[in-house]
């Protein structure tokens, strides 16, 4: 496998809006890279923009250190994996695994080798003779993957592959992603906007906003360290909560934001009074919306084991001094 980079990479449209502004990038061999971000942030972009399907504006895309900025999609060696996942419904599934390399006039044995590894890897053997209108949505997935693999190419693209999945299929799917990225140890970047799919697939993930690179970090320093404010609320279910210091009277600049994580609170005999607004059973935890009377914040965010107190009721709650993370007014990380 191989390692990728994108140096100072733009991409600015017709009517100047920026599509990706600037961006330094680099993909270690063997990583598993995840990109994360809400819809129109430019994560798909920057992918289109290392698979060669899209040119950068300014900067500069390397593959084993060697630019290929100007190298066309086909001659950069990647494999794509799309959100529809694009198989050939008239051919069996073996015939869509091989397809690439019948394209490529690999010889007959090279094609069966390969095409019975994909099949061994994902568990296709049985599948081999259907059609795609014959296989489940997990398992046109999994072809999909099968045919990128055949390949055997520098690093796998994979922009937002699961999203088709209801939420059952989505979870086995990462788990054989997570087995197959393993086996191989191999190069991925993966989109998509869903946090919990980037905090459970990606060795290091990238957050993404407006076309910028907000933090890369791991799932457990993006959680424990947020960057911003916007990282801090966007990584976490629920969100981080963000509180004016000055409404708590604590000891910190006037200006600066306080982020308290949901479970990081709890309801108290002491605390700052609030009020219950909401309440959302979650099976193993509840949801517990506040309102809280010191600050006149439209809302704040725990989650409880215990009993919730019904809404409309006067509690208090209190954080863990020790887990508070600090912003500046510009929502930038304090420390």
């Amino acid at each position: 496998m191989s390692t990728i980079a994108a140096q100072a990479v733009e991409r600015v449209y017709p009517g100047r809006h920026v599509g990706i502004a600037r961006i330094d990038l680099e993909v270690s061999n063997g990583e598993l890279l995840v990109l994360v971000g809400p819809s129109g942030c430019g994560k798909s972009t920057l992918l289109r923009l290392i698979a060669g399907l899209d040119s950068p504006t300014a900067g500069r895309i390397l593959i084993d250190g060697v630019d290929v900025t100007a190298v066309p999609p086909q001659q950069r060696d990647l494999a794509m994996v799309f959100q529809s996942y694009a198989l050939y419904p008239h051919m069996t599934v073996y015939d869509n695994l091989a397809y690439s390399l019948r394209v490529r006039r690999s010889d007959r044995a090279t094609i069966e080798a390969r095409v019975a590894a994909a099949a061994d890897a994902l568990e296709l053997g049985s599948l081999l003779e259907r059609r795609p209108a014959q296989l489940s949505g997990g398992q046109r997935q999994r072809v999909a993957l099968g045919r990128a693999l055949v390949r055997e190419p520098k690093a796998f693209l994979l922009d937002e592959p699961l999203s088709n999945l209801d939420p059952s299929l989505r979870t086995q799917a990462r788990a054989e992603i997570l087995r197959l990225q393993r086996k191989l140890a191999a190069t991925m970047i993966y989109v998509t906007h869903d946090q919990e799919e980037a905090l459970t697939l990606g060795h290091r993930v990238a957050v993404m906003r407006d076309g910028r690179l907000e933090q890369l970090a791991t799932a457990a320093d993006l959680y424990d360290r947020p960057a911003n404010t916007f990282v801090a609320r966007f990584i976490g279910a629920p969100p981080m909560n963000l509180v004016p210091a000055a409404a708590l009277g604590m000891a910190a600049p006037p200006d600066a934001i306080v982020g308290i994580r949901p479970h990081d609170a709890v309801l108290d005999t002491q605390g700052v009074r609030a009020t219950v607004d909401v309440i959302e059973p979650r099976g193993h935890d509840t949801v517990v919306h506040l309102r809280l009377d010191a600050t006149g914040s439209p809302e704040f965010v725990i989650t409880v084991r215990e009993s919730a107190p019904a809404p409309g009721s006067t509690v208090n709650v209190r954080w863990k001094a020790e887990r508070l993370h600090f912003f500046d007014a510009q929502g930038k990380r304090r420390g």
